[in-house]
C-alpha cells in the first residue's frame, strides 16, 4: 500500500490522491489483524491512527465471525478460525491463529475475540485473546468449579453493554436441580443468582449459543431459549417444526437452523426472515454423499457435521471424516479437504479483535505472549 522510507513520517503513499482519512477508515479498517499490524510499520501517522480505541472497535466490527477448528497435536492445540476464502496455506493446510500447550485442552466459550479455556477436568479456567496473545487464569471460578457437591457448567460468555463488562452465564447443578448464576470477569464480587422462568423447558445444553441482537440463543427442541444480555432475563422464541437433530447458526445477521436426519446424511436449511415476528423460511435441502466420501476419507463422524453461512453470504458445510475435515458446498460436493486425524470442529466462533480489554490487567497471573501460547 505504501513505500516506507525508514519508519518516519516520510512514507510515500503509492496513490497520493487518496487522503489518509480515506486510507485509514476505508482501507486499513477492513484488513485482517495480521495485515493491519504490518501496515503500522509504514509510517508513524498510520501507527497512531490505527492504535486508537475508536479505530480498533471499528476494525473489530468489520472482521468476519468464523467457525473455530481445532487441531489437537501432541505438542499443543492449534486454534484455527476457518475462513473458506483465506484460511488455507500454500501447502493446503489450515493456518492456525495460535497454538496452546496441552495444559488447556478445552475451548469452552467465545465472545468478541476472547476465548474461555479449561483443563481436561473443567476445574481450572482461563481467558485469552489469541490475536493479541493475552492470557490470564480465572481464579474467581476455582472454588466453584472444583467443588464436588455440584456440577459446574459455563453456558456462555457475553458482553454486558450497559457496564462494558464481560460476564459468564453458569449453571450449578445438584442432582436434577439446576440454578443459574452470573459471574463478572475480573470482579471480586460473588456470583449473582438469576431466575429461570421456564423450568419445564430447561434441559442440559451442549451446543454453544448464537449471539445476535444483544441476546444469546439456544435451540432446545421445537423452541429457542433466548437470554437478553442487557436485562439478563430469559424468554422463548418460536422455531420451525423440524425433525431429527438441529443446530442453530448465524446467517445474515439473524438465525439459521440446520436439521439433520437420523444418519446425518440429509440437512434441511432454514433461515429466520423476520426476527421480531419470529417468521422462518425453508431455504434448501442438502444431501451428503456419505457412502461415497467414506470410501475416500474413512469413517464419517456424524456428530461433527455443521452447516453455516460465511461472512460473505455463502452457505457451506463442514464434515468430519476419519482422515480429516471436508468443506462441502450446498450441492453436497467437496470444495476442499484438510487431512489430519486429530482435526476437529469446535462449536464456537471467533471474531478476531485487537481491542485492549481492561479486565486483563486486574487478573492475577496475566501475561502477554507467554505460556500457554507456544
Amino acid at each position: 500500500m505504501a513505500e516506507a522510507t525508514g519508519d518516519g513520517e516520510g512514507a510515500t503513499p503509492l496513490d497520493q490522491s487518496l487522503p489518509d482519512e480515506i486510507v485509514i477508515w476505508e482501507v486499513l479498517v477492513r484488513l485482517p489483524p495480521k495485515s493491519l499490524l504490518r501496515c503500522r510499520a509504514v509510517c508513524r501517522a498510520w501507527s497512531r491512527a490505527t492504535s486508537t480505541r475508536d479505530f480498533l472497535v471499528a476494525h473489530h466490527v468489520r472482521q468476519p465471525n468464523l467457525p473455530l477448528v481445532c487441531d489437537d497435536r501432541k505438542s499443543g492445540i492449534d486454534v484455527v478460525p476457518f475462513d473458506h476464502q483465506a484460511g488455507v496455506a500454500a501447502d493446503g493446510q489450515l493456518q492456525p491463529l495460535a497454538r496452546l500447550d496441552t495444559t488447556l485442552s478445552n475451548m469452552v466459550a467465545s465472545c468478541d475475540g476472547l476465548l474461555l479455556l479449561s483443563d481436561d477436568d473443567d476445574t481450572k479456567f482461563s481467558i485469552c485473546n489469541p490475536t493479541t496473545r493475552q492470557y490470564a487464569p480465572l481464579h474467581q471460578l476455582d472454588d466453584y468449579a472444583q467443588y464436588d457437591e455440584f456440577d459446574f457448567t459455563v453456558l456462555a460468555m457475553y458482553p454486558h453493554s450497559p457496564t462494558g463488562e464481560y460476564r459468564l452465564l453458569v449453571e450449578l447443578r445438584v442432582d436434577v436441580q439446576a440454578r443459574l448464576f452470573v459471574f463478572t470477569i475480573g470482579s471480586t464480587d460473588p456470583p449473582r443468582h438469576i431466575g429461570f422462568p421456564f423450568p419445564d423447558a430447561w434441559e442440559e445444553i451442549h451446543a454453544a449459543p448464537v449471539l445476535i441482537h444483544g441476546s444469546l440463543h439456544w435451540y432446545m427442541g421445537h423452541t429457542i431459549m433466548v437470554f437478553d444480555t442487557t436485562a439478563e432475563s430469559f424468554r422463548q422464541m418460536r422455531s420451525p417444526v423440524v425433525s431429527g437433530v438441529a443446530d442453530l447458526f448465524q446467517t445474515g445477521g439473524t438465525l439459521g437452523i440446520a436439521s439433520f436426519n437420523r444418519g446425518v446424511t440429509v440437512a434441511d436449511i432454514w433461515a429466520m426472515e423476520d426476527y421480531e415476528g419470529e417468521v422462518w423460511a425453508f431455504k434448501q435441502k442438502v444431501e451428503l454423499p456419505v457412502a461415497e466420501l467414506g470410501k475416500q476419507f474413512g469413517e464419517y463422524h456424524e456428530e461433527w457435521c455443521v452447516f453455516l453461512q460465511s461472512w460473505d453470504g455463502d452457505f457451506f458445510g463442514l464434515a468430519k471424516f476419519a482422515q480429516g475435515l471436508l468443506h462441502i458446498d450446498m450441492d453436497g460436493k467437496v470444495v476442499a479437504s484438510f487431512h489430519g486425524e486429530m482435526l476437529g470442529l469446535s462449536p464456537l466462533w471467533l471474531k478476531q479483535t485487537l481491542v485492549q480489554h481492561a479486565f486483563f490487567g486486574t487478573l492475577e497471573g496475566y501475561v502477554v505472549n507467554g505460556p500457554p501460547f507456544i
